[in-house]
């Protein structure tokens, strides 16, 4: 009989408490983001407003909501694209904020409709974030955490934005 050898345990060892981790609904990692949960589709008011049944979604009232929901939090920073396609219910559409800004329709203009994404080039990879629908939007890394800023030009080299809606190639 072959005897266990301390690289084998060292590895079990580490995947044990990850594994319970995630058995609780905890996340593993400091940078994973919480399971998705499948919901109804948005109620309307009988003033026509769309209200969110729950974040996440798919619409764009939920995305505001999800953002909302997740001021303060940490997880996401340096992964805004991963924060926004959660906010809709998804994840891992697009590589970058740059690709998602690359392979959708863009509009011009400082005051996009709530939902929709605004987007930099920050960097390489491109910065997203939500929009509030009164100029201003949702987003990682501000203040090193997901906050709300009252204006697009929070950030510099502002792109312009795409429609609110479920991310998709």
């Amino acid at each position: 009989m072959r005897r266990p050898s301390w690289r084998r345990l060292r590895a079990g060892a580490a995947i044990v408490p990850a594994a319970v981790l995630v058995a609780a609904g905890i996340p593993a990692t400091a940078h994973a983001a919480p399971a998705r949960t499948v919901s109804a589709p948005a109620s309307v008011s009988t003033a026509g407003q769309v209200s969110p049944l729950s974040a996440g979604d798919g619409t764009a009232a939920g995305a505001v909501q999800w953002m909302k929901n997740h001021v303060g939090k940490t997880g996401w920073e340096h992964y805004c694209e991963k924060a926004v396609e959660n906010a809709y219910g998804t994840t891992g559409v697009w590589a970058s904020a740059i690709a998602h800004w690359n392979g959708a329709t863009h509009h011009s203009g400082t005051k996009p409709p709530a939902g929709s994404f605004v987007y930099w080039k920050i960097s390489a990879y491109g910065h997203v974030g939500i929009a509030d629908g009164k100029g201003g939007f949702y987003s990682t890394s501000i203040g090193g955490k997901i906050g709300h800023a009252t204006s697009v030009s929070h950030f510099s080299h502002y792109l312009g934005w795409t429609a609110a809606a479920v991310p998709h190639r």
